[in-house]
């Protein structure tokens, strides 16, 4: 609703690059937190918890007041930057309804769309490999004891935890300005999700530490790739209502991988009793997303936003 098409990969990789900085930061300074046990007599993951949230409960209030709905109400901006932005958004609002297929501009067509029912499973997969990441990294540091016979305390397994998010950060913000050159293709997002899904299941073969987190740091830079460039490709084949239904539709069906991830997860490793079988899971939803990309990109022909305002015109 805001960042005009040209520029919505560049805005949408500024704004990934939170996720991985926030690890690379967080990992060890919650592990510091951990440590501060019985400050405030409280014990040491209620101490983590409460500096996780106390910020963000306070930057929330502070958008609550700050952030407008719309670009013609930003009063941070200046008259003649706002009325830039909203004839741009406007102009490419008019050209998606030009030619986009018909029915796209209602909020019900784009809950029966074949196309973005595609797009939310192709985010699903991309977000079970984010949540493979993010969640079972820790885990599988702590196996190396089992696995490799090392030894870490929770504050180095807080600073190895971070290690694959800083490469992850720079291949993000790379890779998604090539993408903002070049118009975002589908291989923009089937390219590192291939990787991932390659990558995962790689992982757990390794046979040592330091190769297995390289691997894996392989993997955070492929997911951490595909997902800025995946939004701006259902952006323009949406507009209006039907951007707001299609978006929160694919947003609701990816984000489930957060509760099915970790359940299938855990049944997988108590059947098998490693981790092998989970990881070829990832790895296997990662690829489903690759397959989608590339399907998607050819039944749109790459459709770009210039192209569709140059058909509109």
């Amino acid at each position: 609703m805001w960042v005009p098409a040209k520029h919505r990969s560049h805005i949408l990789a500024l704004f990934y690059l939170a996720q991985p900085l926030t690890i690379v930061i967080g990992a060890p300074l919650a592990a510091l937190l951990i440590q501060a046990n019985g400050l405030f007599d409280l014990a040491g993951w209620r101490i983590m918890f409460f500096g996780v949230a106390i910020p963000a409960i306070l930057v929330g209030v502070i958008a609550w007041f700050y952030l407008t709905d719309k670009p013609a109400d930003a009063k941070w901006l200046t008259p003649a930057e706002r009325d830039w932005l909203v004839a741009r958004l406007d102009e490419e609002d008019r050209a998606k309804g030009a030619s986009a297929s018909k029915g796209h501009g209602n909020p019900l067509a784009a809950l029966t769309s074949g196309r973005v029912w595609l797009f939310a499973l192709m985010y699903f997969g991309l977000i079970y490999g984010l949540y493979a990441l993010a969640f079972f990294l820790p885990t599988i540091i702590g196996g190396f004891e089992a696995r490799f016979g090392t030894h870490f305390n929770v504050f180095q397994k807080g600073l190895i935890t971070a290690v694959p998010y800083l490469p992850a950060a720079i291949v993000l913000f790379l890779w998604s300005r090539d993408a903002t050159r070049r118009g975002v293709r589908s291989w923009h997002i089937a390219v590192p999700a291939l990787i991932g899904a390659v990558s995962v299941p790689l992982a757990m073969q390794m046979g040592s530490p330091a190769a297995t987190i390289a691997v894996i740091t392989v993997l955070a830079c492929a997911i951490f790739s595909a997902l800025p460039n995946f939004w701006a490709l259902p952006a323009r084949f949406l507009s209006g209502a039907a951007a707001a239904a299609g978006i929160a539709l694919i947003n609701t069906v990816g984000n489930l991988a957060g509760f099915v991830a970790p359940y299938i997860t855990g049944m997988a490793k108590d059947m098998t009793g490693s981790y092998q079988l989970p990881m070829l899971i990832v790895g296997a939803m990662m690829l489903m997303s690759a397959a989608l990309a590339l399907a998607i990109g050819r039944t749109s022909r790459e459709r770009t936003p210039e192209a569709v305002a140059a058909n509109a015109h």
